[in-house]
């Protein structure tokens, strides 16, 4: 199986060092775990974008993009449910 490269983007960086810490050990472990399945299940894709995803860690989600041809997974944000569509 291929392994992707994870890029993280500043934003999604400086959300995540926001998080409690018992959360950001969580979304962090998801966040690696994309690197082997970049569609884990229960990801959805965004509706209104071509190749961005989401998934859910509790009551936080992560948005992704994943360039298929350089095999590279894009963490776009990381966030509370209710404000990371914002």
């Amino acid at each position: 199986m291929t392994r992707y490269k994870l890029e993280i983007s500043r934003t999604a960086e400086k959300q995540l060092k926001k998080l409690p810490p018992s959360d950001q050990q969580r979304v962090t472990k998801a966040i690696l775990d994309l690197a082997d399945t970049p569609f884990p299940r229960g990801s959805r894709k965004l509706s209104g974008y071509e190749d961005v995803f989401r998934i859910r860690i509790g009551r936080y989600r992560i948005l992704y993009s994943v360039l298929e041809k350089e095999l590279v997974i894009i963490v776009l944000k990381i966030g509370h449910r209710k404000d990371v569509y914002r």
